[in-house]
This record gives structure tokens, sequence and C-alpha cells, in this order.
């Protein structure tokens, strides 16, 4: 299995070369085979127009999940020229909530707001709900589950090949689920079921503890979490990712080291905390 990192921002794209060396898009990761081009992509913020890049000059022909509709994990759809052109194969699922897929995506995916809709996108879409459980998906195994975020459901993913996992919690704010035995946030069932085991854990960072006071309830979790999750659940490699728009490569570099300090008190030494860092490349 291989992992490209497209785009690891949160909320808005960072530009500006303080920013440049973590990546400025928003949120998009990408899945394939260990040889074979992405044909999963989790997550369409600006980050998926990396994606052209990674194939070669040739068609997007897969999957893309998206966790959750806000601005930051869709706004790349309409600039994804590997999937706008006559031969692309896309089929899209997102997080059913009562109202159909594509009804949903032409609400911000439309005019006035802009000038094509969904159904505008060249080559052959598809729009599909997705409910939790276990899905077979482009020849990996993925779980949804639900995982509390701000305005609108919101999944979490566990992809496997079976023989390496990533979990994928993007936008998580446990903390709403109650402050658990430090105050980040619980340790819930469903956040411990993605995790479990996982080869490799792309969780939220984009806040750190002292800033859940004034910022915990715009749905995003702190960095120590995201540690204190990865501990518990046995998981080999923590990847903070969504890193806030105003955060600079060396803020985000503070982060790292005081994640790191945390796992050495945790005496959880098979973990290995990083960066994720925009144009990754990681072979599981």
């Amino acid at each position: 299995m291989r992992l490209w990192l497209c785009g690891v921002r949160g909320s808005t794209p960072a530009v500006g070369p303080e920013f440049s060396g973590v990546g400025g898009h928003t949120s998009c990761v990408a899945i394939g085979d260990d040889e074979g081009p992405p044909r999963l992509i989790i997550d369409a913020g600006t980050g998926v127009r990396e994606i052209a890049g990674l194939l070669d000059g040739a068609a997007f022909r897969g999957t893309i999940l998206l966790s959750h509709l806000h601005w930051d994990h869709t706004q790349g759809l309409p600039f994804f020229a590997a999937g706008d052109r006559p031969d692309a194969v896309v089929t899209l699922y997102l997080p059913a909530q009562g109202t159909p897929a594509l009804e949903l995506l032409w609400r911000v995916l439309s005019p006035p707001h802009f000038p094509i809709t969904p159904r505008d996108l060249r080559g052959r879409w598809s729009f599909h709900d997705l409910e939790t459980g276990t899905h077979p998906i482009e020849g990996f195994e993925v779980l949804a589950r639900a995982i509390p975020h701000k305005g609108g459901r919101t999944f979490g993913y566990r992809v496997s090949d079976g023989r390496h996992t990533v979990a994928y919690l993007s936008d998580h704010a446990p903390q709403q689920l109650g402050p658990g035995s430090d105050g980040l946030g619980v340790l819930h069932d469903d956040a411990m079921e993605l995790a479990r085991g996982a080869d490799v854990l792309v969780h939220d960072a984009q806040y750190c503890a002292r800033e859940l006071a004034s910022r915990g309830s715009f749905g995003h979790a702190a960095y120590e979490y995201a540690v204190e999750l990865a501990c518990a659940a046995g998981v080999t490699r923590l990847l903070l990712f969504h890193h806030d728009p105003a955060r600079t490569d060396a803020e985000v570099e503070a982060f790292l080291l005081g994640a790191r300090r945390r796992v050495g008190r945790s005496g959880r030494s098979g973990l290995t905390v990083e960066i994720a860092r925009q144009g990754t490349v990681l072979r599981l």
C-alpha cells in the first residue's frame, strides 16, 4: 500500500514561505497499491489538484471518499484536472445525512456560488450516500465510523488491504463527548475502533491543549489527544494533520517536539510521531 499526502492544511489554504515546508493545500490523501497509481482519494480539498501529477497524464479512475462537506474538504473538486476530463471515471461517496449526495454537493457547487455544478464535471461521475459500517471499495476494506465534528455528519475511515491499515480522522472533536481523563476529550469507541493497531494514523492536530478553552468549540482536536489515541490504540505511526492555516512551519515543528515528548513520557517506545507534510509518499 502507498499513501500520498496531497493536502495537509485545515480550514483554508496557507500561502507564503513560512508555510511552504509543511505545505499549504487543504485536506487530501490518496491511496493505492505498492506500484500502481492512486485509486482511492480521501477528501477533496485543494490538495486534490496534486493528483494529476501522480498519474503521468492519465485520467483518474477510482473513488473519492469525503469525510464531510466543509469547504476545505470539497473545494478542490472543480479543479481536479485528472477527474474533470472525458475519460475519467469517478465514484464519490459522502456521509449519508438524509439528503441525496448529489443535492448536497449541488448546494456548494452551482451558480451563483460557482459557475458549474457537479453534473458539469466531465467524465463518468456518480454520487452516493455512505452509511457507517464496512465497505469493499477499490479493492480495499473501508470501515466508516461517525466521529464528532461541528457542522454536519463527519466520518473517520479505516482502510486496509489485508496486510496494512491506514486510519484517517481528519476533523475530530472528541471533547464534544466529554473532557476525558485529561481534559483533551474522550477516547471513545468509534475512534478506538478506527485507530486500533493501525500502521498509520492520520489525525487532526489543529490545536494544542492550551488552545482548547478558546477554540475547542470549532470542532478540532489538540495534538496531545492524537498522541493519547495513538498510544491507547497501539498505532505504529502517527501523522499530525489538518494544521491550522495560521500555524507556521516553526510552530508546527514545535507541536511535533511536544508530541514526541509526550510519547516519551508515556513509555510507548513503538510509536513514531511525524508531521503530515504535503508531498510525502509513504510505502507500507
